[in-house]
């Protein structure tokens, strides 16, 4: 699988939006600066980079999966609606790093005593959305609805 990226009007406005978010932080930067800070959260070295693999539009093939995207899937075994904050290819593998920012926390534990509830994760996938990693009953940790 070649990682896909959403379209660049899209990269636009989360450039946009992380400019806006550091402002309201009291740290501004340019619209360039953050096009650059977007390319990296691709795992990317630069904007142009990242502008020349973005999605075209009315692409098919383009991935549901890119930072910004709202997702479902389980993690754990228990389902997850949630934000992916962070997506990058793993350098020498077949895998991609995630980040995921759940809409509820999500309880981890099944035991019935005490939980333990989990809002952001990082996980690995593969391309088709499952982790590599396993539980101890051999799910994946990680299962993305594509």
């Amino acid at each position: 699988m070649t990682m896909t990226y959403p379209a660049v009007d899209e990269l636009k406005a989360q450039a946009k939006r992380l400019r806006q978010a550091m402002a309201e932080r009291g740290s501004e930067i340019t619209h360039a600066a953050a096009l650059e800070l977007i390319a990296r959260q691709y795992g990317l070295r630069d904007w142009n980079t990242l502008s020349a693999l973005a999605a075209k539009p009315n692409d098919k093939s383009s991935s549901p999966i890119f930072v910004g995207a709202h997702i479902r899937g389980r993690y754990l075994n228990q389902p997850f609606a949630g934000r992916v904050l962070a997506l990058s290819a793993v350098p020498g593998s077949e895998f991609y790093r995630i980040t995921i920012h759940f809409d509820e926390p999500v309880d981890v534990v099944t035991f019935e005593s005490f939980s333990a509830f989990r809002q952001r994760i990082h996980a690995q996938i593969d391309e088709n959305g499952i982790s590599p990693r396993k539980t101890s009953n051999g799910l994946p940790h990680l299962v993305l609805d594509i």
